[in-house]
């Protein structure tokens, strides 16, 4: 780490420029713009990420105050409440949302053997799952939710394995769940874990034919006929393992072949939980126990709604808000990517802080994480 820098700049130094200059490039964001780029675009809005601004007034208030030395974090530009709300209007959202996947390319690796995943298993485990944004009506009516209120959905899929999202959907809140998943590449021989909400037979027998399997809860109404039982341990809370076929006239024609039903009675909760998979050869209760690492995907949303400005938003259009979520990801990964290269033992939450209330000081990271 450079001696010198303040501890914003340390920190996009991390990563080359030059991937984020190719996605520019691909947008052609920078065509015809001769002050404020891309760049500085990002740095200002992933400076409102980790010093928690309210409003993009907010950044460029702060900015100003330090006029001295934005220009050595990376922001070579004359800052203005309108120059980036300008920006956020107009510069395509898909320029960080790359960004973002480059990013994910990066930390991903880093995490894959560092987690609590317990499960002897070599397939890679994925959760998808879905979280509801909340927005005003009358200030985004774009965003169609209900008949009162608005809403953006934030669609992820999860590699277990590290908590580190690896696709991302960003959608207005009356679209399905079920649409993700004709716009997942699904890999063969992993574990998509899902909640009963992605109940699409047609859907899920497109994991079938990639050769990838799914564990799903099972909806209360399910129709089927079971050839054979499996012996279980009930004393684990496993009450049946069910080699079945659907029977309903629509679902049976939709998955034509053999689904596997376990049937676990989780008594921390209280609750008897019912799945399908499409697997048989994992054990029973491990199958359930890939379900129970499904909830990894809800920590990951709490975290990014509690110290990231996502519930907020600095702008009123689609592509404003896109932005911004994108940004507020780039910004996660950032520390995530931070974490590992600099060896720390401190949580995510904890890293956010720091980096929060340090972006002015010129201590090296390193040092501040030890």
């Amino acid at each position: 780490m450079n001696q010198g820098k303040y501890v914003f700049a340390q920190l996009n130094s991390l990563v080359v420029s030059y991937e984020f200059d190719k996605c520019v490039s691909r947008y052609q964001g920078d065509y015809k713009i001769r002050g404020f780029s891309c760049w500085c675009q990002f740095l200002c809005m992933m400076f409102g990420q980790l010093t928690h601004r309210e409003s993009i007034r907010d950044i460029a208030t702060c900015l100003k105050a330090h006029q001295n030395k934005v220009y050595h974090l990376g922001i070579k530009q004359a800052i203005s409440h309108s120059t980036i709300t300008r920006a956020n209007e107009s510069r395509n959202w898909r320029i960080y949302a790359d960004f973002a996947g480059y990013l994910i390319s990066l930390v991903r690796p880093l995490y894959v053997t560092d987690n609590d995943f317990v499960l002897d298993l070599d397939n890679t485990v994925y959760a998808l799952d879905s979280t509801t944004i909340d927005l005003c009506l009358s200030v985004f009516p774009w965003a169609t939710f209900r008949t009162n209120k608005a809403a953006v959905k934030l669609h992820t899929l999860m590699d277990l394995r590290g908590n580190i999202p690896v696709f991302i959907d960003i959608t207005e809140g009356t679209t399905h769940d079920i649409n993700t998943l004709d716009l997942i590449d699904f890999e063969p021989g992993a574990f998509y874990v899902m909640d009963k909400a992605y109940t699409d037979f047609a859907r899920l027998y497109e994991i079938e034919l990639y050769r990838a399997f799914f564990v799903i809860r099972a909806k209360d109404n399910l129709k089927f006929s079971h050839s054979c039982s499996r012996k279980v341990d009930k004393t684990e809370g496993l009450k049946c393992d069910q080699i079945i076929k659907l029977s309903g006239i629509k679902t049976s024609r939709l998955y034509p072949g053999k689904l596997r039903r376990i049937k676990y009675y989780d008594a921390e909760n209280d609750l008897l939980l019912v799945f399908l998979t499409n697997n048989f050869n994992t054990s029973a209760l491990d199958v359930c126990l890939l379900y129970k690492n499904r909830w990894q995907i809800e920590l990951f949303f709490k975290w990014i709604k509690q110290h990231l400005r996502i519930k907020t938003f600095w702008g009123n259009s689609p592509n404003a808000v896109k932005t911004q979520i994108w940004i507020a990801v780039c910004t996660y990964l950032l520390v995530a990517y931070a974490k590992k290269e600099l060896r720390s033992d401190l949580s995510l939450y904890e890293i956010t802080q720091i980096l929060g209330v340090s972006v002015f000081d010129k201590t090296p990271i390193i040092e501040l994480l030890s």
